[in-house]
């Protein structure tokens, strides 16, 4: 389906710019709630275009063109909520007791802008000129130009507006049972493996989250599996196997000695599996990132030989612009950690420091944004490999940092040049998500005729707005639930959110700089990542490229929490079933894109009704300030939680599938 554009379309407008800002606000919010409490994030674009084409089919002269914009802007708020897998590490290691709106606005700020430009070159290269196939970026202008095409596509994307709202609802409804206590958080077991002294321990959980249902759903099955891979392979085999060979003490249940091991073992060997996928997967991207840069040089060089005007969909903003705000950037950067180390232990190491900074954000970013990005069009935003990024850019500014402070090493200095690694990972993490979303975005431009400097500058006001809501709203759950490993000297609940990411972060950098670092425990989860990139590698090459198992999907699984882990597997699984379900059933497509929508509102509703929790925490002062007295039994709650999560999923999918019927009669 194709629809004709004007030579000069309504792109940028004021009521655009406005709707993508709080689309983003709302979105960062959850986004900085899910990443904390589970480690994962979600793409935001496909539920932001659909919100944009309902409000805005108000307007007579609204175009696609229009709508791309906006979800350009809102999309931003999807990717730059990443930076909160190594922001909370600052708590964690006792650096911040409250999160400073200046320095964690600049950090994501700068960030975002450099990854804006670093992957302004790769345009041409890895969209226009590419067969990548940017599974997000295609999905995003499908549902653009349904809604845009005709009276159909007006009522579908009124349903899809629905969907969201239905989804959110319904996952709100179903955290505020756990919130309440009539429903458990967590559907758990765990058991002995053998007997006698010297018996293992294992077990499985999973977290009563429709958002995390969604987020599998969004996945898609091939992760899914792989992600089950994962489950199988830590819970299975390596929890069973290392707690039989380290026996637990007496009086020390099967759940705390599985989770005990697992947590201080296992998952270390998880970040090894990812480590390993992310430097092979960057390995295998060296040349065609090399040969992207090849390319936009010579088309630049052409167009002005030729001194002819590029066509509109063609216009980048100019290199000469894209270079000068890249080295601009690099005053606020450098006054940003400058102002990071002054008055600290650190101070007389000041200079060197924010050299080796800057040069890292510069070098690393640069790296990162078009690894990223690359990735985004191979696999998807969601599934771009930033845990592995983030892994391999901690390892390097803690290694960099600590050359450095060498000279100085005491226990205040230890602490500080962690700090100071964190900071830096902080700002190449935006500037790599941020390159992960602007070329899917750019392929969504390109498919609905829009024009890319336009994008581009939608894109630094998305990065803008969602650095302004990171602070507060990391600060908000600071202050009422904390994060696990941190003093949390200022929180109110006792339940702490797990921020699983930042607390491998945190962890790697103290073992780089401290030297306590379990390189052995790395080492054989490295081992195991190289037998999962042969057996993917020869998986694609026996299927002709039809199936394959991600090792970062693997990893991931491993080092993630099995509360996590399990109910995406579901999702990923229950998706797969449904979507299979309307494969040519009337209107399944339309029950498809519809069943996209829900699950991105699980997402949404459960992270908006946690964040909102925070607060009444806050004003409260209690911890669980909605807790209800009941009688009901730890197994009892855990039938609750089931009974009712499987009759909402159920009851949505029915109505995604009913509603495609009618959007198509």
């Amino acid at each position: 389906m194709s629809i004709a554009a004007p030579s000069n379309p309504k792109e940028i407008t004021v009521r655009g710019i406005i709707l993508g800002i709080l689309i983003t606000l709302v979105f960062t919010a959850a986004q900085v709630y899910l990443g904390l409490k589970v480690g994962l994030t979600f793409a935001t674009s496909i539920p932001a275009a659909v919100i944009s084409m309902a409000l805005l089919s108000a307007f007579k002269d609204a175009t696609i063109q229009e709508n791309n914009i906006v979800q350009t802007i809102a999309s931003a708020a999807g990717t730059l909520a990443s930076v909160i897998f190594v922001l909370p590490g600052l708590l964690m290691i006792g650096w911040w007791a409250k999160v400073p709106f200046w320095p964690t606005f600049g950090a994501c700020a700068i960030g975002g802008v450099l990854g804006v430009m670093y992957t302004m070159p790769l345009r041409r290269a890895l969209v226009s000129q590419s067969d990548l196939p940017y599974p997000e970026g295609v999905a995003a202008a499908e549902v653009l130009k349904v809604g845009m095409a005709s009276r159909a596509g007006a009522a579908e994307g009124k349903a899809g507006l629905w969907a969201v709202i239905w989804g959110s609802v319904a996952s709100a409804v179903f955290a505020a049972g756990a919130a309440v206590k009539l429903m458990a958080g967590e559907v758990a077991i765990y058991f002995r493996t053998g007997s006698g002294a010297g018996a293992g321990a294992t077990g499985i959980g999973a977290s009563s989250s429709l958002a995390l249902i969604g987020a599998g759903h969004l996945m898609g099955i091939t992760v899914g599996i792989a992600m089950l891979a994962g489950l199988v392979i830590a819970w299975g085999i390596m929890v069973p196997l290392m707690t039989h060979l380290s026996p637990a003490a007496a009086g020390v249940d099967a759940s705390a000695h599985a989770l005990g091991i697992w947590s201080k073992e296992v998952r270390m060997m998880g970040a090894g599996v990812i480590g390993m996928a992310a430097i092979i997967t960057l390995a295998g991207l060296a040349k065609p990132i090399l040969g992207g840069l090849k390319s936009a040089m010579e088309s630049a060089r052409k167009a002005k030989l030729n001194g002819g005007v590029l066509d509109r969909t063609e216009q980048d903003l100019p290199i000469f612009v894209v270079g000068l705000v890249t080295l601009l950037s690099m005053v606020p950067a450098g006054w940003l950690l400058a102002s990071f180390l002054q008055g600290g232990p650190l101070s007389s190491l000041a200079f060197p420091l924010v050299a080796v900074g800057i040069g890292y954000i510069l070098i690393a970013g640069m790296f990162a944004a078009a690894v990223c990005g690359y990735m985004a069009g191979l696999i998807g935003s969601s599934n771009s490999p930033v845990s592995g990024i983030a892994i391999l850019t901690i390892l390097g500014a803690a290694l960099s940092v600590g050359m450095v402070g060498r000279s100085i090493m005491g226990p205040e200095v230890a602490q500080a040049l962690i700090a100071y690694a964190l900071f830096v990972t902080t700002v190449v993490l935006a500037v790599a998500v941020i390159g992960n979303d602007n070329l899917q975005d750019l392929k969504t431009g390109q498919l609905v005729d829009a024009t890319p400097w336009k994008q581009q500058v939608g894109l630094l006001i998305g990065v803008v707005a969602g650095s302004c809501v990171v602070p507060p709203v990391l600060e908000l759950l600071n202050h009422a639930n904390g994060f696990v490993g941190a003093p949390n000297l200022n929180s109110i609940s006792d339940q702490p959110l797990a921020a699983p990411q930042a607390l491998l972060i945190s962890t790697l950098a103290k073992g780089v700089i401290g030297g306590q670092l379990r390189w052995d425990l790395l080492g054989y989860g490295a081992l195991v990542g190289l037998l999962l990139v042969a057996i993917n590698f020869a998986l694609k090459k026996s299927s002709n490229g039809k199936y394959s198992l991600p090792p970062l999907g693997v990893g991931l699984a491993i080092y993630l929490p099995s509360a996590v882990i399990t109910p995406v597997c579901i999702g990923a699984v229950t998706g797969y079933l449904f979507d299979r379900a309307m494969e040519h059933k009337v209107g399944g497509d339309t029950a498809k894109r519809l069943g996209v929508l829900v699950m991105s509102g699980f997402i949404v509703g459960e992270s908006l009704f946690n964040v909102a929790l925070a607060g009444l925490i806050v004003v409260t002062g209690k911890g669980e300030p909605l807790a209800i007295a009941n009688s009901l039994s730890e197994a009892q709650t855990m039938i609750v939680a089931l009974i009712l999560g499987v009759a909402m999923v159920w009851g949505l999918y029915r109505w995604s599938a009913r509603s495609g019927r009618n959007v198509a009669a």
